[in-house]
């Protein structure tokens, strides 16, 4: 007798979910599988489970006559772990807000390496605006031509060219071995002004045409240029991208580009942005991107939540595996996990006093939401929650190693930050103090040529009350890159 799916396992849901949890997780599952829009074989026979799945978890009677019928709950096998650090043993009642950063640890399984690789579905946005002649153009062409060349035969690769309009160079399709493919790359040439969504909306057409739970499903895109008017566009394009589990990384060249927009627009889907100084580096971060891409353990990690009134998220970061600021609205994508190594993501929240009237306080409540390109079906969600106990006196137990190591990593960053701020505020003398106070433990990091970028730009916001294109970004990018895994050695 072969053995019917479990209802709440083919939604994803737990068995205690509300109607309004049920109803959410068939219409994604729908959205996935129906067959107008996924042909893979052995997916309309899953859609037909799931619509009965549906049916049944829908109606209250039902639900509750299919319940009697199911065995007890076997805990189900992930291929992640989660655990939670937090800075301080408990709360304190005082009559001023205080500082509680919680730490949570996303690690493989050590059992997982069998698992497979899955397939890619990703389509390259290339920037073809005026502005990409000479050097930038001939890189990015060359470089898209390596990409290619490295594909399996089972990869999904789309090229969208764009300036103020956008071209669709090569249509999503198996590429690899496909040299014909090669000359319509070669044949790319500058012109026009740069408009992000024009190229933003056509790579996802072409993504979206494939969207398979069993591929990594992304759009990388590459500018040197700010957009101007349609950022807006971009940001609801980059939503609805999430909502589809489509990633969206970016990669900016040279000084021109705008950095907080392109953070904005990949962090909604978990992904980040890139800085590239030199055109020759083109190549070096397009074949990384598509390495980690296919060293993907887990496409994505969504957290839904609910906060406490008094406990404000007033900061969250991925310190690790890509590191980069994420989006404190629900949900929250966090990103591919790789394989090989953890993923750390901090978050800082401002406790206000009326949050501590209570004996104890929950920060977040909610569930984490894996995607898994090699499986047809959503994971029951993880459930999660923040919570501290609160007491008239701090606690004597010391913090997470993990989270004052975080603290350490992140504290160059975050100073930058404050500094670039204060220089948008009118605060010129506060922020190039603080710039001198980042080359300053810089230099203690051996880390010599940031130190000397970080002088050289509190002087600029001295004399022009500003800091200049190019020493933004070095300084953005490089305190992040300190973040990174392997990051400890010094830079020459």
């Amino acid at each position: 007798m072969v053995q019917k799916a479990d209802y709440y396992v083919l939604l994803g849901v737990h068995r205690n979910a509300s109607q309004a949890e049920i109803k959410q997780a068939y219409l994604q599952a729908a959205q996935r599988l129906h067959p107008d829009k996924n042909k893979a074989f052995g997916e309309t026979e899953i859609f037909l489970e799931v619509q009965q799945a549906y049916e049944t978890l829908s109606n209250p009677k039902r639900r509750a006559k299919y319940d009697e019928t199911l065995p007890p709950e076997v805990s189900q096998s992930i291929p992640v772990k989660f655990q939670v650090h937090y800075s301080r043993p408990n709360l304190v009642r005082l009559e001023e807000p205080q500082m509680l950063y919680i730490l949570l640890e996303i690690k493989p399984q050590a059992d997982d390496g069998s698992r497979p690789t899955p397939p890619l579905n990703v389509c390259l946005v290339l920037d073809r605006s005026t502005s990409m002649r000479g050097d930038k153009i001939d890189m990015v062409k060359a470089s898209a031509i390596q990409v290619m060349r490295g594909l399996r035969q089972e990869d999904i690769i789309s090229v969208v060219t764009y300036s103020d309009r956008a071209e669709v160079l090569i249509p999503a399709g198996y590429a690899a071995g496909n040299t014909k493919l090669e000359a319509q790359i070669r044949m790319m040439q500058p012109s026009g002004a740069t408009e992000i969504f024009q190229g933003l909306e056509a790579g996802f057409n072409q993504v979206v045409q494939n969207v398979d739970s069993k591929r990594i499903n992304h759009i990388i895109l590459v500018t040197d240029g700010h957009t101007y008017g349609d950022e807006q566009n971009c940001l609801n394009l980059s939503e609805k991208a999430a909502q589809k589990g489509i990633g969206i990384s970016g990669m900016g060249i040279g000084k021109e580009w705008n950095d907080s927009f392109l953070d904005t627009l990949t962090s909604k889907t978990g992904g980040t942005s890139k800085y590239i100084t030199r055109p020759d580096d083109i190549e070096h971060y397009l074949k990384e991107k598509f390495d980690s891409l296919s060293r993907s353990l887990v496409d994505d990690i969504t957290l839904d939540f609910k906060g406490s009134p008094g406990a404000e998220m007033a900061y969250a970061f991925r310190t690790q595996s890509d590191a980069g600021p994420l989006s404190m609205e629900s949900p929250i994508h966090f990103g591919a996990i790789l394989r090989e190594s953890a993923t750390h993501i901090l978050f800082e929240y401002r406790i206000l006093p009326d949050a501590t009237k209570e004996d104890t306080l929950i920060m977040l409540k909610g569930n984490l939401k894996l995607a898994i390109a090699t499986l047809p079906t959503q994971l029951q969600p993880v459930p999660i929650q923040f919570m501290r106990e609160v007491k008239d006196k701090p606690g004597s137990a010391p913090p997470s190693g993990l989270i004052i190591q975080s603290l350490g990593k992140l504290t160059l960053y975050r100073m930058q930050e404050k500094a670039y701020t204060e220089v948008e505020s009118g605060q010129f003398e506060l922020a190039a103090h603080h710039m001198k106070q980042l080359a300053t433990n810089l230099l203690a990091q051996g880390e010599r040529s940031l130190a000397r970028t970080a002088l050289m730009e509190s002087e600029n916001i001295l004399r022009m009350q500003s800091f200049s294109e190019e020493g933004h970004k070095e300084i953005k990018y490089g305190t992040r890159s300190l973040i990174m895994p392997g990051s400890e050695e010094s830079q020459e």
